[in-house]
């Protein structure tokens, strides 16, 4: 009964964690339309058409996102690399 029950759980916090980072990524994409069309209207674009302040905005929010992914793979401390001396500043 206990592993249906920690399925269960695990199941809806998956679900509750995938609403909360649409809603999240939905007012960040409002958010960033609204800067975009600040800033056209700052910048002395006053009819700036919806097609290009929404499509400025979603290249924003993908830069955003990809630009929080790790793409480097840092290699983890081993025991070997504490028995070697260290060739730097002591």
């Amino acid at each position: 009964m206990s592993r249906v029950i920690r399925a269960l759980s695990g199941l809806v916090q998956t679900v509750i964690t995938f609403a909360v980072l649409i809603i999240l990524g939905t007012l960040a994409f409002y958010v960033t339309v609204f800067v975009v069309s600040t800033g056209a209207g700052l910048a002395g674009y006053e009819n700036v058409s919806g097609d290009f302040v929404v499509l400025s905005a979603a290249l924003l929010v993908v830069a955003a996102l990809l630009g929080g992914i790790p793409l480097g793979h840092t290699p983890q401390p081993s025991d070997e690399d504490d028995r070697q001396p260290s060739a730097g500043f002591e």
